[in-house]
């Protein structure tokens, strides 16, 4: 790892947010999920940019990754990607409102995915993402508002069970 590469800050500005005034518990338990989801996958892409592949911290987020796979087909979270497409269509302000990084990776449309656990936005480009792209997600993820939607009684998690009762 090199001192002045760009892919610490990323890390550090991850490491250094805080759920502190929040109450998690009280979130909507499967928008946690992906929210959590998504903070690992940001911090596991910046790493590999940061270490090198057997370095013990890209180990142990490839494990969590894994681990999660067979946890997002669990109960109602394998509904969320319809959720956000749903939201596409139906309430495309709320849609705009997201993380950036939920609108492509879960838009239907949009090319973007996880790839071996990686975030690809353009799966023809071998271009690392740039560390601005990092700090723009990291930041949506822990603005005030999206925060306050995701707790039980919040304005996303009733949306989300409005979309799991039509379906």
């Amino acid at each position: 790892m090199q001192d002045d590469n760009e892919y610490i800050t990323v890390l550090r500005s991850l490491y250094e947010k805080s759920l502190i005034l929040h109450d998690t518990g009280s979130f909507n338990k499967i928008l946690y999920f992906y929210f959590i989801d998504s903070l690992a996958h940001i911090e596991y892409t910046a790493s590999i940019y940061s270490y090198n592949y057997g370095s013990p911290k890209i180990i142990m987020g490839t494990e969590y990754l894994r681990w999660r796979i067979d946890e997002e087909k669990k109960g109602d979270r394998v509904r969320f990607p319809g959720f956000i497409n749903w939201l596409r269509q139906n309430m495309p302000e709320k849609f705009a409102r997201l993380p950036s990084l939920w609108q492509m990776i879960y838009d239907t449309e949009d090319p973007a995915s996880y790839r071996s656990f990686r975030i690809v936005l353009d799966p023809d480009s071998k271009k690392p993402l740039p560390a601005d792209f990092f700090h723009a997600v990291i930041d949506e993820f822990f603005e005030p508002e999206f925060l306050k939607s995701l707790y039980e009684d919040a304005s996303l998690s009733v949306l989300f069970r409005e979309y799991l009762n039509k379906a």
